[in-house]
């Protein structure tokens, strides 16, 4: 499975975010997630949708502002954040494993990140 991410750059407190991860090779029966790093700090679980049935997951740093979707046509799970917070910049990540967890080393393949910048 190959992840290309896709979407980051610099948006304004209050607004929305959304970021794309093309899927290449054997997704069916997998979960894809979008995890996020800040600098000098862990990788954290964001939000994952099961590739399958299209059930999702939240993270709590995101919960209520989050949306993860999916589109089997185009094998692309999407992910929109709204009222964006400058405690949301981090570089975001997808991956994509056979089980939904928060640990990020469940998961077996990783997009190479895309920044996302908040500014107040």
């Amino acid at each position: 499975v190959q992840l290309q991410a896709s979407g980051g750059g610099l948006v304004q407190a209050g607004g929305s975010l959304r970021l794309s991860c093309a899927a290449s090779g054997r997704t069916f029966g997998r979960y894809v997630g979008w995890f996020r790093q800040a600098p000098g700090k862990e990788r954290v679980f964001v939000a994952a949708v099961s590739w399958t049935d299209g059930r999702t997951y939240y993270g709590d740093s995101v919960k209520g502002r989050a949306t993860i979707s999916r589109d089997n046509a185009k094998n692309t799970v999407y992910l929109q954040v709204n009222s964006v917070k400058p405690e949301d910049t981090a570089v975001y990540y997808c991956a994509a494993g056979t089980v939904v967890t928060y640990q990020p080393h469940h998961y077996d393949y990783w997009g190479q990140g895309t920044q996302v910048t908040v500014s107040s």
